[in-house]
């Protein structure tokens, strides 16, 4: 039976008892309905886990001692960017969890010209802290022991500037994939990925990419990548992107 998870960010020492976070000590007691003396893991983001015990429940308190440190990792080789385009509140939470399900280093939420949702100021701030919670849920979910980053929204055409300033020197070595339905090239028309370069890959929103946005990632140095014959909706295709990856060069 798997022991249940629970990120806990700070420094956790074995043998020292310590207090779950309180939302981590809301689920634990609330929702789980663990009792003292069970078994569980905590992590906090810098790499293994710690098999844990419960040494006291309260109202509103749970205190555990981490027995024993695992230097246990379950990132995938694959190095993988996904600049995924901000669609439907419940599209995105998708994405974002599967994402980091399947492996992914990052997620880059971007906003394009025919992006659904447009996100500024302190709703967007609300909801990069909620997506980097569903990062952190699902890794506690899928057995991570490293917090993907969910990295700051920006536009499409900023993230590009970047790409095509600090990181023209790494082209040749990085993948750089744009999705896209009208391309001609498919996974299996690119040579063998070296697990020592990264791959950002570029996925648009619900109505996809403008034919200057998709120019713009040309110049940038994205190649267009198509996925079968049919046109996949933008929270489908970014997952079966990472898969098909992981299952050519990755941990599938």
């Amino acid at each position: 039976m798997t022991l249940p998870r629970f990120y806990c960010p700070g420094e956790i020492c074995t043998g020292k008892a310590m207090e779950l976070p309180a939302s981590a000590a809301h689920h634990a007691s609330r929702v789980l309905r663990l009792e003292r003396s069970a078994k569980l893991t905590l992590f906090n983001g810098n790499g293994g886990e710690f098999l844990s015990v419960i040494a006291h429940i309260g109202r509103n308190v749970v205190t555990v001692i981490p027995e024993k440190h695992l230097d246990i990792e379950r990132e995938s080789q694959l190095v993988i960017t996904l600049a995924q385009a901000v669609c439907a509140s419940e599209k995105m939470d998708w994405i974002i969890q599967k994402a980091v399900e399947m492996g992914v280093s990052r997620v880059q939420p971007l906003t394009t010209k025919l992006s659904v949702i447009k996100l500024t100021g302190e709703r967007a701030e609300r909801r990069m802290n909620h997506w980097q919670h569903v990062a952190v849920s699902a890794c506690e979910q899928c057995g991570r022991n490293r917090i993907p980053r969910v990295l700051a929204l920006t536009s499409l055409q900023a993230w590009l500037g970047m790409q095509a300033g600090d990181d023209r020197k790494n082209i040749s070595a990085d993948l750089h994939l744009m999705l896209s339905p009208g391309a001609k090239r498919s996974l299996r028309d690119f040579p063998g990925h070296s697990t020592s370069a990264a791959i950002n890959l570029l996925v648009g929103p619900e109505g996809g990419f403008t034919a200057d946005e998709e120019a713009a990632a040309l110049v940038a140095g994205f190649a267009q990548l198509r996925l079968g014959t049919r046109i996949l909706r933008t929270e489908t295709a970014a997952l079966s992107a990472i898969a098909a990856m992981q299952t050519l060069w990755g941990d599938y």
